[in-house]
């Protein structure tokens, strides 16, 4: 696959038929000054020196070295391959709760925006290992796969938002069932999932869901977020003021509290273990010693390589095309003035 870093420069190669048109014209008007100047016969013999062929290699010459200038201005790249790096870690999902009750803020700033910093931080120490990321709500979706490029994992961690499952509710067993269907268990790796939420589960049931992971090899750790007396949920306008908390259909505020007996039971199951979010700890670190101290296992990844830049490809020779067109003399050479037909027949004439 080929494109161009800097395809604007592209347009300089619309100079290239101007040059001919203006070139034609003046090969034109040099034609018909010398038939007013005299005889045919006459002028060659005073410009015998002067070629035309030369003057139209010095020409070509210089067409051509701006054409590759252009090319190469443009930067072609020449696409990706595909080859396969080994690398040796563990396979990490990370559930992130994103329902609207992570908005409370007995964790500062927020419960979610606490859970996001850790996961960056996580990403940001992470070393062969491959991490991916399962959003949640009222349903489970996967944000992104299990992948060792964390410059694109970080980029999707930030554009996580309460809104980014439409669905409300809190369904911890539908984000543990989700990353059960999203590793491959033909692969030999170590397989964790962490899961960051305030444990109000409101949808199916999250304990037969960790059962069913932990069946298959999966190490549960889990993360509270919140606190057990609870914190309101606040709402904010479209300009970022908080104009209330979320009340119910009754009108009362609804307090949103930590459930860690829900959490410390998944991560029982699941053999991990249970870390409750403060505002100082980050405990993604805390688990991450722990999966460190896990047997590590081989694997193949297969990332894409960079473009790689040909824009030498085209400067170097247009480079020896101008220096070649300034020394390459107009005037012909000497064996081509002996050879000259037209001086013979003077000569012959004389």
């Amino acid at each position: 696959m080929i494109r161009f870093a800097h395809p604007e420069y592209l347009y300089l190669l619309l100079l290239v038929p101007v040059m001919i048109a203006t070139f034609w014209l003046f090969s034109r008007m040099r034609v018909a000054a010398s038939k007013r100047f005299g005889a045919v016969t006459m002028f060659h013999r005073l410009a015998e020196r002067s070629s035309g062929v030369r003057r139209m290699m010095k020409f070509v010459l210089l067409v051509a070295g701006i054409s590759l200038v252009s090319v190469g201005l443009a930067n072609p790249q020449i696409g990706t391959r595909l080859e396969e790096v080994k690398q040796e870690g563990v396979d990490i999902y990370i559930a992130l709760d994103v329902s609207l009750s992570m908005k409370a803020e007995d964790i500062k700033p927020n419960r979610l925006e606490k859970a996001k910093l850790e996961l960056r931080n996580l990403i940001g120490r992470l070393t062969g290992d491959r991490v991916g990321l399962i959003v949640f709500a009222g349903e489970a979706f996967t944000q992104f796969p299990l992948t060792a490029d964390y410059s694109a994992a970080n980029l999707f961690v930030d554009i996580i938002d309460v809104g980014s499952v439409p669905v409300p509710g809190t369904a911890i067993g539908d984000a543990i069932d989700r990353a059960v269907e999203s590793f491959d268990f033909t692969d030999p790796t170590t397989k964790v999932l962490v899961i960051m939420t305030d444990g109000e589960n409101t949808e199916g049931d999250d304990i037969e869901a960790a059962q069913e992971a932990a069946k298959k090899g999966v190490l549960l750790y889990t993360i509270g977020l919140g606190s057990p007396t609870g914190a309101p949920i606040p709402v904010y306008n479209a300009s970022g003021q908080q104009i209330d908390f979320k009340r119910d259909r009754s009108g009362a505020v609804v307090v949103s509290k930590l459930d860690e007996a829900g959490l410390e039971h998944i991560a029982e199951i699941g053999h991990g273990k249970y870390f409750r979010g403060t505002n100082s700890q980050d405990e993604l670190d805390e688990i991450y010693k722990n999966i460190n101290a896990l047997q590590k296992r081989e694997f193949g990844v297969k990332q894409f390589t960079d473009y790689e830049s040909r824009y030498q490809w085209f400067l170097v020779p247009a480079v020896l095309m101008f220096l070649l067109e300034i020394v390459l003399s107009e005037k012909a050479a000497l064996w081509i003035r002996r050879w000259n037909p037209l001086r013979r027949e003077e000569e012959e004439a004389t």
